[in-house]
This record gives structure tokens, sequence and C-alpha cells, in this order.
């Protein structure tokens, strides 16, 4: 019997392999109970080419004084964020990898706002 994590890994595993053939960059996003990360990999997977994600200082000053990273507002933040850099990098149109999370709540934040800023997916 599967692990709810090992379950959520083979999923990722998956939609990995579909994405792979299309040769674009992928948006990867990762959650935990207190952050969100959102990475742009490029079409072959060797490079890291942006990040952004709740952890970082100057995110944490502009969510407040809590810092509170696990929430949609900051999934939001981060969506915008990672558009802004994937913008600065060259990249308009990436795949979507949500690494086997459900699109709800925090990552489907996370999505829209990084639609909305300009990103293709």
């Amino acid at each position: 019997m599967l692990t709810k994590k090992e379950q959520r890994l083979r999923r990722a595993r998956q939609t990995r392999i579909r994405i792979a053939t299309q040769g674009v960059p992928r948006l990867t996003v990762n959650r935990t109970n207190l952050h969100i990360y959102a990475s742009l990999i490029s079409g072959d997977g060797a490079k890291v080419l942006a990040t952004a994600s709740t952890a970082e200082a100057e995110v944490r000053k502009s969510l407040g004084t809590t810092g509170k990273g696990g929430n949609v507002a900051a999934a939001q933040l981060i969506g915008k964020r990672i558009a802004e850099k994937a913008k600065a990098a060259g990249v308009e149109k990436v795949a979507f990898d949500r690494a086997g999370f459900a699109y709800h709540g925090r990552v489907k934040a996370l999505a829209d706002a990084a639609r909305e800023a300009g990103l293709q997916f």
C-alpha cells in the first residue's frame, strides 16, 4: 500500500513524462504547511531558470509581521513574482507542473496569478 506522499509523487512522475514531450519550460509548484515554492525549469530539465517562494526574506516582509506563507494570498503573490522573473528570463510559455498536488486552493491561486501576470499555459 502506498503512502499519501508516494501516491502524490507517482502522479507527479506521470505528469512530468507528458510535460517532457512538449519541450517547453515547466513551472513547478511545491507546497508545505508553512510555505509555497515555484520554480521555472528549462525544457530539457537541466537548469533552473527562476525561483520564487514565501521563504524569501523580501517576500516575508511584504506578507507582514506574521509572515504567513501558507495561505492563498501568499500563493497569489508568488504567482505574480514567478511570472515577472520568467519574463525577465525571456520565457512566455510554460507547462504547469502541479507536482501531484490537487489543482485547488493555493496551487490554483498561484496558477491564476501567474496567468494574470502574463504567463501562458
